[in-house]
């Protein structure tokens, strides 16, 4: 048994896996109680963009922490989420007209769902189902487990989730079977349908075309099917754009964003709506109100960050860098697309990923553990889905760091060819 009594996520402590101490952090590296500097090769769980403690990041949140901690939300304001509600209506779709503020991205998917629920209600329609693309994911909340993949993740809370309808996932050659199957799933009349856009993250880093994407949009808007993005992963620059559902051309009705919204440094989400979706529940009556919070909602130093990683957006090259760091991953993929064991190798943006040819390719693959344990000793934090091998950088991350992972993605590979 581990001597700490801390219970950590994703995590099966029975297998008596190493559990390394991070002291500090900084850039593209963290650091360790034992003296070790670790490459972050997958932003700490694809949150970090511009780098660990980015300087201006930081000196945000530690001018709001000396001004306002925290103040209930319900009927008061502040001035860090009013001025980042502004910032974010300027530089997301205008149709996004309205902010709701909640701490994570599993939570922004619940207020999401209840905002389409919420919606058709206050239409007086019985609207209620969800539609869903195979193999995705969206949280670990129970409306968020719902509308994911069902199996290994959620199986033992099965009798708590609710009813989708599960459209097959546009694989290539078999795009329009899911583009059929959307078509006949909108002739009952569901609520929404909730994708993520372009790449499908814990589900295998899956990737489909934006044209899927824009035509997927365009049949919920011919049947008045609400469209929901969980850009929670995508946003903020990950697929090359500002948001994946730009390459399509699309606006949702509801946008999910979080992770990179205060560049990774402290939790935030948000969930935008249109002015429609807001004007369902907008009432003098009190029983049509949004009934959604947590006791966190729009924390001021939150906030802050969030405003300071939007004027990074603003006024730094952070465009550049995402598609210069896009053409450094593809350069290096190339050279491993060609490997023997590896399989299907893909990338967009500064997202790239690989299958490392192996019995099973599922989540609990006994080759993922073998992978863990040899990019751990290689000094890197690379995290594999099975024995599906991503790599999610912070922009900042420099050639000599993305040598030293695909070093030993193709020392990975080798091994596997070999054995």
């Amino acid at each position: 048994m581990n001597d700490s009594p801390v219970w950590h996520p994703f995590t099966q402590h029975g297998l008596g896996e190493p559990i390394p101490l991070v002291t500090h952090a900084k850039g593209a590296a963290l650091f360790t109680q034992d003296g070790r500097r670790i490459v972050d090769a997958i932003s700490s769980w694809w949150v970090t963009t511009h780098g660990h403690r980015h300087p201006r990041i930081m000196a945000a949140i530690a001018e709001q922490a000396g001004k306002l901690d925290q103040i209930i939300f319900a009927g008061w304001t502040h001035e860090p989420a009013e001025t980042l509600a502004q910032g974010l209506t300027a530089i997301m779709p205008p149709a996004l007209s309205r902010v709701f503020y909640s701490d994570s991205g599993s939570t922004s998917v619940e207020v999401a769902l209840k905002m389409a629920l919420g919606f058709w209600a206050h239409r007086g329609g019985s609207r209620h189902r969800i539609l869903v693309l195979e193999h995705s994911y969206h949280g670990d909340t129970i409306g968020a487990m719902s509308v994911g993949a069902r199996g290994v993740f959620n199986q033992a809370y099965a009798p708590l989730l609710f009813d989708v309808g599960t459209l097959p996932f546009p694989a290539a050659g078999r795009e329009q079977a899911t583009l059929d199957a959307l078509e006949a799933a909108c002739r009952a009349a569901p609520a929404a349908l909730i994708v993520e856009p372009l790449i499908l993250g814990a589900g295998g880093m899956l990737i489909y075309p934006a044209r899927v994407l824009a035509e997927m949009r365009a049949i919920c808007a011919r049947h008045d099917v609400l469209f929901i993005a969980d850009e929670v992963m995508t946003g903020w620059g990950r697929t090359g754009t500002l948001l994946a559902c730009e390459q399509a051309g699309i606006v949702p009705d509801i946008l999910c964003l979080s992770k990179g919204l205060t560049g990774g440094s402290v939790p935030l989400a948000v969930t935008m709506a249109t002015e429609a979706i807001y004007e369902a529940h907008w009432s003098t009556d009190r029983a049509r109100m949004f009934f959604h919070s947590s006791s966190y909602t729009a924390n001021p130093i939150a906030c802050a960050a969030a405003n300071a990683n939007l004027a990074i957006w603003g006024d730094e090259p952070v465009r550049e860098r995402i598609a210069s760091l896009a053409a450094r991953q593809q350069a290096r993929l190339a050279v491993l697309a060609g490997h023997r064991a590896v399989r299907n190798a893909r990338a967009l943006g500064t997202i790239t990923a690989l299958e490392i040819a192996a019995d099973t390719g599922d989540y609990l693959s006994d080759l993922g553990p073998r992978l863990l344990a040899l990019f751990r000793g290689k000094d890197l934090l690379l995290r594999p889905l099975g024995n599906t091998v991503y790599v999610m950088p912070p922009y900042c991350i420099e050639d000599e760091d993305l040598d030293m992972i695909y070093a030993a993605i193709a020392e990975a590979c080798d091994a596997a060819a070999d054995a």
